[in-house]
């Protein structure tokens, strides 16, 4: 892979003494940038911050990337890595010849981010949107899929979802999120391989620890007795992933939030953005795009 880990530069700013009439260092700066292609960023640096009378001007930093100008970011206001939306555009651009407008599926354990980096998706290679459990709905004139389980049972929820991935499968420039299950039917992926299928790979243990945070309510096969909810959570989500795990490898690519982390020197996958995420995702696309050519 082209891009690199990320690179810490640290800039240290200097204040002048008019008592010892030299300068030293009053603080430093990081900066930090994730799947940087060294080749193509050039970061420009005016020092001003100098301490006269009291008065401190602050340091700014202009930054372009493949001669695309950047806002003057001020120190301390550094929030968001603007090399982020920079290179997801450079490797949509990247992709696009080769993708010729198939389908993208992304596939992966319910709650493995899948409808949020699949909007980036979809925005960037300015495709459509489409979350499979949502067209279920639909299908179900608005019932709720918790609903549909409940009072139709899980395999009339399959069928459902089959026959909207066997419609799915007939268009063209689409990126769909799939359910946690999509994969278990093998006719499914007859459908999906029509297109670009991808797997969010997330540690079971940050699964748990988002569902919990936000409830069980809405998903259906993680109903159980009142009790610690995240162990329950984290016990049935492993149950699943050993189940299904043999089933999501047959993606074409996949993005395993573990690598991404230890590339970028972060423990905590719950600290990756959803943008650096769906970098890697189109890396890893076009990695499959270009093997099979």
């Amino acid at each position: 892979m082209e891009s690199k880990a990320v690179q810490r530069l640290q800039f240290p700013t200097m204040a002048y003494s008019e008592k010892r009439g030299r300068t030293v260092p009053s603080g430093s700066l990081n900066v930090s940038c994730g799947f940087m292609e060294h080749k193509k960023l050039r970061v420009f640096v005016s020092v001003p911050s100098i301490e006269i009378q009291r008065r401190k001007i602050p340091l700014k930093i202009a930054c372009s990337y493949n001669n695309v100008p950047a806002s003057t970011l001020q120190s301390g206001s550094f929030k968001t890595p603007l090399s982020e939306e920079l290179i997801l555009k450079s490797k949509s651009r990247e992709l696009e010849p080769y993708l010729s407008g198939r389908c993208i599926y992304l596939v992966g354990m319910m709650g493995s981010g899948k409808t949020t980096v699949g909007k980036i998706l979809s925005q960037v290679l300015s495709y459509s949107f489409f979350d499979s459990d949502k067209l279920i709905e639909e299908e179900a004139d608005g019932t709720s899929v918790a609903d549909i389980f409940k009072h139709y049972g899980e395999t009339f929820f399959r069928d459902k979802e089959t026959e909207v991935l066997r419609k799915l499968s007939m268009m063209h420039r689409h990126v769909i999120s799939t359910g946690g299950g999509a994969v278990v039917r093998p006719i499914n992926w007859k459908y999906m391989h029509k297109g670009i299928s991808i797997w969010l790979d997330v540690p079971v243990e940050a699964l748990a620890q988002r569902i919990t945070a936000v409830g069980t309510n809405s998903r259906p096969l993680l109903h159980f007795e009142a009790g610690d909810a995240y162990t329950k959570t984290f016990m049935r989500l492993s149950s699943l992933f050993e189940e299904r795990s043999e089933a999501y490898a047959n993606a074409n690519a996949k993005v395993s939030l573990e690598n991404i982390g230890a590339k970028l020197g972060q423990k905590d996958v719950s600290d990756l953005t959803p943008t650096v995420i769906a970098i890697e995702a189109l890396e890893q696309i076009l990695g499959f795009l270009k093997s099979e050519e």
